[in-house]
């Protein structure tokens, strides 16, 4: 436990480092929410991948698999195909976009600027909601910090939350988006690492994936192996549907916005779907190897399975490598949903209603108080063990895609939509989260993922009410004008 220690101590000290460079290269609040525009594709990838799988790849999904078996494949081809589509659909029009409209350097903005609204309505709707979600979302990190500190080092589940959430919180406050980028980099290829090398030294303490398969057989129900068995079609949606997600997540966006030109753009898809898929799928074999390797004698919490074959399997320092793992996929999401929340306080709130004048440095401060109070409400959230980290990212996950993903998507594409439309989008998707998870318990067609119902409606909202008002005004239709020549002129 104490070599685990140490090598927990060294990851951390290289975190202070990241976070101290990139505290001194943070000038203003462009800097602090989107590292100056600076971003190149390696970085942007990473970032994007990292922010975006969180310690539910390595904790819950592995958990899921040992509980349900192979039919938990259909979620990691739902992400696949929604990530590649954000690639291709959304990163290098927002890109080009936001600096467009306005240079806007958070989502609210983008969106306050691309309908040209006077009435700041739009902004504080956006602000409430990107608010709302992102902090059941930083309640799943902590949960997974939790988990690990307490079974790694034998304390409390109380203490383990607290260290994880100073740790998570400090380094977040300090650095802002520069920090958080440049490590999500180093933590990206940590958890690649883990994810890879877990799987595989778990079959081979297994002697092998005949004898592995043998194991599995024998000790699940029939069905198990197989991606189609024990669950229904509205099952298979639901998991397909996690890739409409993307469209809608603030902290995944907001590393398109932050690419250095939009011409970053392919490589940076190419690296991060790389990363994604092999991740994935590593997680898919953490879970499947290790419901054999504990065959017989189950894990109480599945979701600590990756946490129980890094200190069963490997020496003291490589364990301690692997654990910093899970701390860093805690870190990089938590700490970029914190950095979102406190952007749309600081951007969004603060400035926009009460002080327009405020200095950059004031806008920090704000920013940086507004992040230790979503901190607090998560924590508070976290203190619940009944909240598993799936239920959290489940429900987190589905109302930033519902509310968001339409109208951020057709807002790049249709010259038509209006105010009035994204209005009522963001508000009829988030209220059809809300009253989809409230009847789920009746099952049937309420058993459906409530991000579907929630991307329809906000989509037929949208168009309905874009219709029957009136168009946007000359400045809009010129900025959507402007962005569509920039993208034409780099086509050819």
């Amino acid at each position: 436990m104490y070599t685990q220690l140490i090598t927990f101590i060294i990851y951390l000290m290289v975190i202070l480092a990241l976070v101290l460079f990139s505290n001194y290269r943070t000038k203003d609040l462009s800097d602090y929410m989107l590292g100056g525009r600076n971003l190149g594709g390696a970085i942007a990838a990473l970032g994007a991948g990292a922010s975006d799988m969180s310690s539910w790849l390595i904790l819950a999904l592995p958990g899921a698999v040992i509980v349900n078996g192979l039919n938990e494949l259909w979620l990691p081809v739902g992400l696949s195909i929604g990530q590649f589509l954000n690639w291709q659909l959304i990163s290098k029009r927002l890109r080009i976009y936001t600096e467009v409209a306005n240079d806007s350097i958070t989502i609210p903005a983008y969106l306050e600027n691309r309908f040209n609204d006077k009435t700041k309505i739009l902004r504080l709707v956006t602000a409430i909601v990107i608010v709302i979600f992102f902090t059941f979302y930083t309640a799943s990190g902590l949960v997974s910090g939790g988990l690990l500190f307490s079974s790694a080092f034998h304390i409390s589940y109380t203490t383990a939350l607290i260290i994880s959430s100073v740790i998570v919180v400090s380094y977040t406050c300090i650095g802002g988006f520069l920090a958080v980028s440049w490590i999500d980099f180093f933590q990206g290829c940590l958890m690649f690492f883990a994810l890879l090398i877990i799987p595989a030294v778990t079959l081979h303490a297994l002697h092998g994936l005949d004898n592995t398969m043998d194991i599995i057989r024998n000790y699940t129900t029939p069905g198990y192996l197989d991606a189609f068995s024990g669950i229904s079609t509205i099952g298979i949606l639901s998991l397909l549907s996690w890739g409409l997600g993307y469209f809608g997540q603030p902290h995944i966006l907001v590393r398109f916005m932050a690419m250095r030109t939009h011409r970053e753009a392919p490589k940076a898809q190419f690296i991060c779907m790389s990363w994604m898929n092999l991740s994935l799928y590593g997680a898919v074999f953490t879970g499947l190897f290790g419901m054999a390797f504990f065959a017989k004698s189950p894990l109480k919490d599945p979701e600590t399975n990756f946490i129980h074959l890094s200190t069963l399997l490997f020496n003291p320092w490589i364990s301690g490598a692997l654990l910093a793992a899970v701390l860093s996929a805690t870190m990089s999401t938590s700490s970029s949903q914190l950095l979102a929340s406190s952007s749309a306080i600081a951007e969004d709130f603060y400035r926009r209603f009460f002080r327009p004048k405020a200095s950059a440095k004031e806008l920090i401060i704000i920013a940086r108080l507004g992040m230790l109070f979503i901190a607090v409400i998560a924590f508070a959230m976290a203190l619940n063990t009944n909240n598993s980290i799936l239920h959290l990212v489940s429900h987190a996950w589905a109302g930033l895609g519902g509310a968001f993903g339409p109208v951020i998507l057709i807002s790049l594409f249709w010259k038509r939509m209006n105010l009035q439309g994204s209005i009522a989008g963001i508000i009829t998707g988030t209220v059809v989260i809300f009253i989809w998870s409230y009847f789920k318990h009746l099952g049937g067609i309420f058993s459906l993922y409530e991000l579907i119902p929630a991307f329809l409606f906000n989509c037929i909202t949208i168009f309905v009410v874009s219709s029957l008002t009136k168009q946007p005004d000359e400045s809009v239709l010129k900025d959507f004008e402007q962005t569509q020549l920039l993208l034409k002129s780099d086509k050819t």
